[in-house]
């Protein structure tokens, strides 16, 4: 189990663009001490160690004369160190007790240091000599010896005086600087270049985004943190794109609805006025059967504004939640019942039959009946206006797997397949589309929606010639809970 939570840990770490950055940096530090180990082996086997201190290089020049030239009287000194040491920034000198004097440089060592050096390899009074050394800086010197006896003294007077600009090219040795200018290249290449151009790519967007480009979107591959604020950013740009659809469409659907309540209000208000400007005027002689048809259209007309204004009112508190639902079971065949002797009258001039089924397992189904009861009388309403003469109009209730299902069928010409994704809509009419009739306001299947969809459930529609159901599908409560006899609801 540890083993596990360390592997997650370190996949985490992984994917991490610090955590790159990180052991990134710490292998390119190890690589560069072994890289300037190797450089200053290197540089220590060459002939030219003038990046030693001068203590350190007196030291190197001591053992490397003890061996090769204090005991080869044949080697001429000069020559050897001008050879060996000439590319050397540091004056080195030797004096050996055999009295040879020699340098890497053209110029003898003065006077005071030979005198001085002599004096103290014959054992004279090297402290009087000395004092008389005029130097600017510390004189470095080293002794060279065989065995016990010493041979001889190397000296290293202070070298000539430098600029900064020089002083700083000799403590970086050229090729460790190009070797780490190049090194620390190509690891900004590697490791911030991919970073820098994906940042770019993520402002970028940002700046079309905020310009109004609501389809700019980030490169959101990986899975560092680069990765994870591009998917946030376009996680957030798609969610802004998708209200902006919201708003455009609710704006859209907001002055579609104005027009529709428009035009609905208009046409009986141009109706209404017409007859009252009629009535009104008096050179005008009407009889008094004209006038009852007069008043008996302003009548009709007012109610039809009434029922427009009240559809109206309905969806929007329904849609706004501002109504409480009073939920309850209740007889099924008894709202069937109120909603056909309701229509009775209009579907007998029509010579439609209406017809009910309840199955016996929904007898009794929860929800409200009041509201469910606008719902099938809407369904209703709708199927005797548009179902031809002579026609047919069944309401069903049954249970399901899912919950209860009321349906309401027709036998008319049926809706265009154009129309069905509309007929939900506000003021939406298929009147073309189905047999002629009295036309509603548009507002009936808009309100059947908003009510069911507030119990929950949904409701729908299939459609072909010669028959239309609109199902109504709620939830009904796992626990049966209907104690009460039917005769006790509704």
């Amino acid at each position: 189990m540890i083993d596990v939570v360390l592997l997650q840990r370190v996949r985490a770490w992984s994917r991490s663009l610090y955590w790159r950055i990180a052991v990134s940096f710490a292998v390119f530090t190890l690589g560069m001490l072994l890289v300037q180990n190797m450089l200053f082996r290197y540089l220590l086997e060459r002939p030219d160690p003038s990046f030693l201190s001068p203590n350190a290089m007196a030291l190197l020049v001591a053992a490397d004369l003890q061996q090769r030239v204090v005991s080869d009287v044949s080697v001429s000194l000069d020559e050897y160190l001008r050879q060996k040491y000439a590319g050397t920034r540091q004056p080195v000198y030797v004096v050996l007790k055999d009295g040879r004097i020699g340098g890497n440089r053209s110029e003898p060592l003065s006077d005071d240091m030979r005198r001085a050096t002599v004096a103290f390899l014959g054992g004279g009074n090297v402290r009087e000599a000395t004092a008389q050394m005029q130097s600017r800086a510390p004189i470095v010197t080293a002794p060279i010896q065989l065995g016990n006896e010493l041979r001889g003294i190397v000296v290293l007077p202070p070298p000539p005086p430098e600029t900064g600009l020089q002083a700083t090219a000799r403590m970086v040795s050229l090729p460790g600087a190009l070797l780490l200018v190049t090194t620390a290249v190509l690891v900004a290449a590697l490791i911030f270049s991919p970073a820098r151009r994906r940042l770019q790519a993520l402002e970028s967007a940002a700046e079309r985004l905020g310009g109004g480009d609501l389809t700019a979107r980030a490169p959101e591959h990986g899975a560092d943190e680069i990765a994870r604020v591009a998917r946030a950013f376009n996680t957030m740009a798609a969610e802004l794109s998708a209200r902006d659809e919201a708003l455009r469409t609710s704006d859209r659907l907001r002055r579609q609805m104005v027009a529709d309540v428009s035009h609905e209000l208009k046409t009986p208000l141009t109706s209404m006025r017409g007859y009252v400007e009629t009535l009104r005027i008096p050179d005008i002689a009407l009889s008094q059967e004209q006038r009852g048809q007069y008043l008996d259209t302003i009548e009709r007309e007012t109610r039809r504004l009434e029922r427009i204004v009240q559809d109206l009112l309905d969806i929007a508190r329904i849609e706004n939640d501002a109504i409480a639902l009073d939920q309850r079971y209740f007889d099924t065949w008894r709202l069937f019942q109120h909603v056909v002797e309701r229509h009775q009258a209009g579907a007998d001039a029509r010579r439609v039959r209406l017809a009910t089924l309840v199955h016996d397992e929904a007898d009794q189904l929860f929800g409200d009946p009041d509201r469910l009861e606008q719902v099938v009388d809407n369904l209703v309403a709708n199927a005797i206006r548009h179902t031809a003469y002579r026609g047919h109009v069944e309401l069903r209730a049954q249970l399901s797997s899912t919950g209860a299902e009321i349906a309401v069928s027709d036998d008319g010409e049926g809706i265009a397949v154009e129309h069905l994704r509309h007929i939900f809509d506000r003021f939406y009419k298929v009147d073309e589309a189905r047999a002629s009739g009295a036309s509603g306001s548009g507002l009936g299947l808009s309100i059947a929606r908003a009510i069911v969809e507030r119990h929950g459930g949904t409701i729908a529609v299939e459609s072909r010639r010669g028959r239309t159901v609109f199902t109504v599908r709620l939830p009904q409560p796992v626990v049966d809970e209907r104690v009460q006899q039917a005769s006790a609801n509704l």
